[in-house]
Parts: structure tokens; sequence; C-alpha cells
């Protein structure tokens, strides 16, 4: 994966470093070798962090430059810093990364975060603290310099992610800022990808850049096996049982949508019906339950997470599956152009085609880019991404920092689309078009795309309980699920914030894989049957398939005592003959 981070001073000539000079830092070297303060070095040993990392060790010596630390004692208090950010999930984990790498300097480098939509006066009051570090979405800054002029004595601007900030729609903000920022500040943009969005942003807050173009083999992305499987719409259903109840999917989980939010609520209720928790996220729920739900996700305290990903327009990929192929940019597995990734100048990509609008409802959220999902071991698309880059983005949250992960992505057929309706979307018309553009993004960047074998006849005797699964999830169920739990997550987020405040151990108690339970519920369909285990599965323990309730085994419980219920249950009580088959006749 590539990161583009971009140094950017008015003092200093352009400099372009070719990826040769990028990918060979010392290998001895450590954080000691920056000159960073002493504190700063302690966190970091704090966080069992050796070595940097190949972005590391280039950006850190031309950053360092404006560091907080060094030029506190010779100025006068003020916000030196700010870091603008496409999301508020991600405004929250760099507010976190900071106070984390800041704790045994708090009183040196203070740290405030504006993503919400807050009174003027509460933001009026916070800015007047003179927080060092200000981590804000480009709309809460934009208004924010409406009620005070504190980007005055600025001396960073941090874009982080900066290929997406135009896409989620803060171009008028952008501009807003672009003019309000003093000139001279050192611009540092940080980009997974090359894009016209980025060049924008060069062009609007600077000149001159110094631009490391960082491509690392060996990191994120290198590490992912993939894998496609072409099925029918119902069929997706039946696969997803198979994997999750079998235990053919071990370890974290995150499992992709369709852009819809009753998408989400609709296979989370599907799955309860086997007695298999997950936890959703979208758009809709208070952004508090949101970074809540992530954290204890990255925790492991659950390990399936179903979102629906309603950013997935990035960067400037054609939109229309009907364009010609060849006039598309060939893009790389971080959905940067093949050109691009080769230093070629004689191959030029299609123009930016116009985006698609999205049905998002909230600008400010995106789950495929910007969210820092933890040991995720495999990303399954059950819906196809509606883009090559989409698909790139939502992949690469497993299988980072040199870890391994799987992919699979479900795709339907032409000539299954719409062959079952209760399952069917709009968006998988498109699935095998879309699968030619991610197959040809793989192979220019080395990477393969593989089809998943197997036989369809070993799951055929599962149908039956998929389907009894499928017709107990109905629209009314959906649409009273996603209210309750709406409900829910706003009691948790409004009435309990400030006691989470003052007690944070007590947010474990908050779980948000619970069961919704607005679907009918059938126990039967619980527990796998033997005959229906294939012969791979026959022997599986209660260590394999999971809670195993109290039954009789040959006529005898797990204890060992002798079921010999005559009339009577445990307790002395007598069963009554209107809800048993077992009544006779009193003796005369």
């Amino acid at each position: 994966m590539k990161r583009k981070i971009d140094d950017l001073r008015e003092d200093k000539p352009p400099i372009a470093l070719p990826d040769t000079d990028t990918k060979s830092p010392s290998q001895d070297a450590t954080f000691t070798d920056f000159e960073l303060d002493s504190r700063i070095l302690t966190a970091i040993a704090g966080q069992s962090f050796h070595k940097p990392t190949t972005p590391q060790a280039l950006a850190i010596p031309q950053i360092l430059d404006e560091s907080i630390l060094r030029t506190k004692e010779t100025a006068r208090p003020s916000t030196s810093a700010l870091v603008l950010v496409p999301t508020r999930e991600l405004a929250d984990q760099v507010l976190r990364t900071i106070e984390t790498f800041t704790a045994f300097c708090q009183k040196d480098v203070q740290a405030i975060k504006l993503s919400e939509q807050l009174p003027d006066e509460v933001v009026r009051s916070m800015l007047a603290s003179t927080p060092h570090i200000v981590v804000a979405t480009p709309s809460r800054a934009c208004s924010s310099i409406k009620i005070s002029s504190w980007v005055s004595n600025l001396k960073i601007l941090v874009i982080d992610e900066s290929d997406l900030i135009s896409s989620y729609g803060y171009e008028e903000d952008l501009t807003t800022l672009a003019a309000s920022i003093p000139k001279g500040v050192q611009t540092i943009l940080t980009s997974a990808t090359l894009s016209s969005d980025v060049d924008s942003l060069k062009t609007r807050f600077c000149k001159n850049p110094v631009m490391l173009d960082l491509n690392e083999p060996d990191t994120e992305g290198a590490g992912i096996t993939q894998y496609f499987v072409e099925c029918g719409e119902d069929d997706k259903f039946l696969l997803i049982y198979v994997l999750l109840k079998l235990k053919l999917i071990r370890g974290k989980c995150l499992i992709f949508v369709a852009d819809d939010v009753d998408r989400s609520y609709r296979l989370k209720l599907y799955l309860e019906q086997f007695g298999i928790r997950s936890a959703v996220l979208n758009s809709q729920l208070p952004i508090a339950s949101r970074v809540h739900t992530v954290q204890q996700f990255n925790q492991g305290l659950f390990d399936i997470l179903i979102s629906s990903d309603e950013m997935e327009v990035l960067g400037d990929e054609a939109d229309s599956v009907g364009e010609d192929d060849e006039t598309s940019p060939n893009l790389g597995p971080d959905g940067q152009s093949h050109a691009r990734q080769h230093g070629s100048k004689d191959i030029q990509a299609a123009p930016p085609k116009k985006k698609r609008k999205s049905s998002r409802r909230d600008k400010d959220y995106g789950v495929s880019r910007g969210i820092d999902f933890r040991n995720v071991a495999i990303v399954v698309n059950f819906d196809c991404p509606s883009t090559a880059r989409s698909y790139a983005h939502r992949i690469g949250r497993t299988a980072r920092a040199g870890q391994t992960g799987t992919s699979l992505t479900m795709v339907v057929p032409s000539e299954k689309f719409r062959k079952h309706i209760p399952t069917s979307i709009a968006s998988a018309e498109n699935d095998e078009k879309i699968l030619s553009k991610i197959k040809k993004q793989q192979v220019a960047s080395g990477k393969e795309l593989k089809p998943w074998h197997f036989d369809w006849k070993t799951l055929e005797g599962f149908r039956y309980r998929v389907n009894d699964a499928i017709r107990a999830v109905t629209k009314v169920a959906v649409r009273e699920a996603r209210m309750r739990e709406i409900r829910q997550e706003l009691l948790k987020s409004d009435k309990l914030q400030r006691r989470f405040e003052e007690n944070p151990a007590e947010l474990h108690a908050l779980r948000h894989d619970g069961q919704l339970r607005s679907a009918r519920t059938q126990p039967h369909l619980k527990d796998v049957p033997d005959y229906l285990l294939p012969e791979g599965k026959k022997n599986l323990t209660a260590n394999d398939i999971g809670f195993v309730p109290m039954k009789k085994v040959d006529g005898k419980s797990r204890k060992g005592r002798i079921f010999k219920a005559k009339g009577k249950r445990s307790g002395g009580r007598k069963i009554d003959p209107l809800r048993s088959f077992k009544a006779r006749p009193k003796a005369k």
C-alpha cells in the first residue's frame, strides 16, 4: 500500500523522493534517532512500539521543524495545530491517539475535538482555553471560525485521508478554511491514494510540496487472500449461515452490505434466528454509539460486525458500469492508477467522471475508509461494492500492519438476478460488471481474485432452515428492530454519557451485539442436527459449536441422572394434561 505524505511549506523547493529511496530506511532505526521529547518516547514505549515504520521513518524528520513542544517555550499561548478528518468516528480515534502519546505532557499539549454540532457557547468556551491541537471535520472547523478567530496563530495544518475530504461534500467548507488560515502554515496531507482531489488540495493549501511517495509491498494489503463466489441472491443467506454456524470463519469478521440501513438489520435479524449474535454499524446510530461499537469490536467483545457502507463513492473512478473499461483509470489495490504506481508520464488516466450522489444520511459517516478496525480476520462482501475502488478500501480493513487476512465477495450472476424477490436488491444487477473491473484492478497490481470452489450439494440440506429464517424476517420486523435499536442507543448515548465519563469501566456493561427479537423466533433453528453436517464436521465437540443446552443423552442428563418424570415435573408439580400428549385417564 502506498502512503502519500505531502509536507507543504513555502520556504522549501520542491523535492521528489522516488520509491527506490523510500523503501529501505535503516533497519536499526529507532524512535530515539528523531530526538523526540523524552515524554513522547516514554508514551511510545508504553505502546510497545519498538521501531518506526517506513512512513514514520521518512515523514517524522520532515515534520519536526514545527514541533509544538519545541516552540512552546518561546511562543505565546495559542492553538498551533488543526487536524482535519473526513468522519466523526475518525476524529474520535485521532483524539484518543493524541491523548495516548501526550499522556506524560498533558499540561504542555492539550487537544480538543470539534466534530459534533454543539451550541455556540460551548464551542466558544472550548476554544477560549487555547488548546494546542484541534481535531475536527471540515464542516465543524468552518463553523467554529465564525465564532472565534482561533486559527489566526495556526502553525500546522494536517489533512488526513485527503483523497476523501472532497468526496464527503466538504468542498465549500475547504474553500472557507483555505481563505481563513494564515500564510506560511506547515501543511501535511496524508492519503492512501493519489487522485485529482489530492492535487486540488495541494493547489489550494500550499506551494512547493515535499512529496514522500511510499510504496510498502510488505505491509497493508499484501497479505490478503482474495476469493469470490458466484451465487444466487438467496444463496448468499445460505452461504453466510453455513460459514458462521459451522465455524468455517474464525476470528473477527467484518460484513459489508449494500448502502441500505434496512439491509444491515435484515441480515442481523436473519442471523439471530440461528443464535448468531452480531452488531450493526450505520449512519443512523448516534455518533457515540458508533464509536463505542467499533471500540467493543476492536476489544473482542463480539466477533461479527455488519456495516452498511453508505460512503462508497470514493476518488474519481467512473461509477457508470456501462462505460467502456478502457476509458477508466487502471487502478491498483489501493485505488491508485497503475500509471502513477510505476511513475509513467506517458499514460494519461481518463478525466474525472461525475460522482454519483450518495444516499448517505450523515456526510460525516464512512466505514470502508477512515475507521481503524483492528485484527480483522476476514472481510465478507455480502453485497458486491459499487466500484472497484470501494472494493479496495473494504478489503483493506484486514491484513493491516503486516498481518494476513482473507476477503470473500459474493457476486450475483446476471442470469440469477431477481430470481428470488424477497432477498433481491437493485445493485446486484451490476455485480458481474463490477467484478470484471475488480479483477482488472487486482491483476494490474500483481494480485489475484480467486474463485472459491465448493460443492453446493452439501449445503442443500440447510436450505429449508434458511428459507424459514428468511420468511421470519419481514419488512415490519426490520422496521421495528431498526427503531428499537435507535431508541436504545439514543438512551445510552444521551442519558448515560455523563455517568460513563465518571465511571468509564461501566461502558463494558453495554453490548452492541444484543438480540433485537423483532422477528418471529424459531428455537429449532439454533441447533444444527448431526444429519445435516458434512462428513468432515460429524465429530464436532461442544467447544466447536458453542453453547449446548441441557438435554437427554441415552436417557440421562449431562450430569448422569436418569429422567423419570412420570406425570410430574421437577419440583413436584403435575403436568397439565391440556399441555401434554402424555395425559392418561384416571384409574377407576
